[in-house]
């Protein structure tokens, strides 16, 4: 492809009627069918003027790609003021979020949870309809720099910054959203008061999807009885994978040969412990009691559910006679499912990697404050960033797409304002690929709830 060079291109800013982002009006619109501004005006008490606005900058502009306060300035250029009323400076957002306490860092956690409410009443299918809901823990390091980071400490990855908390919804026709979140010292350890954001997200499914089938996925970091316990409390199945405790490897050495059920993938999967491609793999179950070491009515009586697979290179590991063939990867669940199917349900848990993997390509891509809670209230605006583009997805008809693709296709998309007729009209690119997922998404934000939704 060549560039004109006839005429000569000379580069002008000089047009205010122009914006870069014209998909924002559609998500925000979409946001305050859902309740949001409403929201943030009853719950939030941050003392700052004009905070709902503040807080409206912030998302929005995260929705438009920025990753750091003098991003938000996107919000400022052409005529995205014109599109977009009450935009506040970068230099007023950073003190706003200063001002943040860990109490209006909940009360934004609280704006999250409603929202997710109010956009599942308001795009039909956020919340897939059919089979059990998927409530999915995790936590990630944000690595930070220098010394001025409130919190900052080296964690288990051995990378010094602070801890981010997350709590995923999903469902087999949904993408996930995200539920809770919390961010922790850089050395917290993943357990840690995992069951306090577990419980409020078995709230918020409680209210979404009533009478639905739930069951909660974690690694063996959140392998702890309080987290069990609150899953079994809420009437909800667990799928969490343990430890290798002596119980467990007794467990395994118990099971009998003709005992191990062969499974295939249909596509192979990256095992890391074993080193390779997988495409086959063996599973059996023993029913399993957790936590002995409590008192005998807090043990938890369970099934433990194994899956192994032959090592490439049995000899390169120094381990004892059992484990010299395989390697075995083990889950403890309460769930009534099939042996098979509750593997492939629990091996489904990492789908919650790639929510903190677009929430890394996004807004927190950066850690933009050295204070601790004006940190916790970014990660509280970028959730709920993530949230309204994942339903700006399902309402443009392009549910299971990345918070990326939907910036690149719907919100990051020129325009030109013009007024006619007392009205402000957005003239966008003629032949855009992306028309129609566009158009869906200005019905169902303009119309009411359904309205524009496939």
């Amino acid at each position: 492809m060549q560039v004109s060079h006839a005429p000569a291109l000379t580069p002008v800013f000089d047009d205010p009627n122009l914006v870069s982002a014209a998909g924002v009006a559609s998500v925000m619109r979409l946001a305050d069918a859902a309740g949001l501004a409403s929201l943030l005006d009853e719950q939030l008490t941050l003392p700052s003027p004009n905070r709902t606005a503040k807080a409206r900058t912030v998302i929005a502009g995260m929705l438009a790609g920025a990753d750091d306060i003098d991003g938000m300035d996107i919000l400022r250029s052409g005529g995205m003021k014109r599109l977009l009323a009450g935009v506040r400076a970068p230099s007023t957002i950073g003190t706003f979020l200063r001002k943040a306490s860990h109490g209006h860092v909940l009360q934004l956690a609280a704006v999250n949870r409603a929202l997710v409410e109010g956009l599942a009443c308001h795009v039909p299918g956020l919340i897939g309809p059919g089979g059990p809901v998927l409530v999915d823990l995790d936590d990630t390091i944000g690595e930070v720099h220098g010394y001025r980071k409130q919190g900052a400490a080296y964690g288990y990855s051995g990378v010094k910054g602070l801890n981010a908390m997350v709590a995923a919804v999903s469902t087999d026709q949904s993408a996930p959203v995200i539920s809770d979140f919390g961010l922790r010292r850089g050395n917290a350890r993943s357990g840690d008061n995992a069951d306090w954001y577990l419980s409020r997200t078995l709230r918020l499914v409680g209210a979404i999807a009533p009478n639905r089938d739930v069951l909660v996925r974690a690694d063996s970091a959140f392998c702890t009885y309080d987290t069990i316990a609150a899953t079994v409390r809420s009437g909800a199945w667990f799928s969490v994978t343990i430890p290798s405790w002596r119980t467990v490897t007794d467990a395994i050495g118990g099971i009998p040969d003709d005992a191990w059920e062969p499974i295939e993938y249909p596509d192979a999967i990256w095992d890391a412990d074993a080193g390779g491609w997988v495409s086959d793999a063996e599973v059996a179950e023993a029913p399993f009691t957790a936590f002995t070491s409590r008192k005998k009515d807090e043990r938890v009586r369970c099934r433990l559910v194994i899956r192994r697979v032959k090592r490439l290179n049995p000899r390169s590991r120094g381990q004892d006679a059992l484990f010299d063939t395989y390697r075995y990867h083990a889950f403890i669940t309460n769930s009534s499912l099939d042996t098979v199917t509750a593997d492939r349900r629990h091996r489904g848990h990492a789908i919650i990697e790639q929510v903190i993997a677009e929430l890394k390509d996004g807004p927190l891509a950066h850690l933009p404050s050295g204070v601790f809670q004006a940190n916790a209230a970014w990660i509280a605006f970028g959730v709920i960033a993530f949230n309204l583009s994942r339903a700006a997805a399902h309402a443009a008809g392009i549910g299971k797409a990345r918070m990326r693709t939907i910036r690149d296709r719907i919100i990051r998309v020129p325009a030109r304002l013009a007024t006619r007729a007392r009205k402000l009209v957005i003239h966008l690119p003629a032949r855009w690929p992306w028309q129609q997922p566009w158009m869906r998404l200005w019905e169902a934000a303009t119309g009411p709830p359904g309205a524009g939704i496939i």
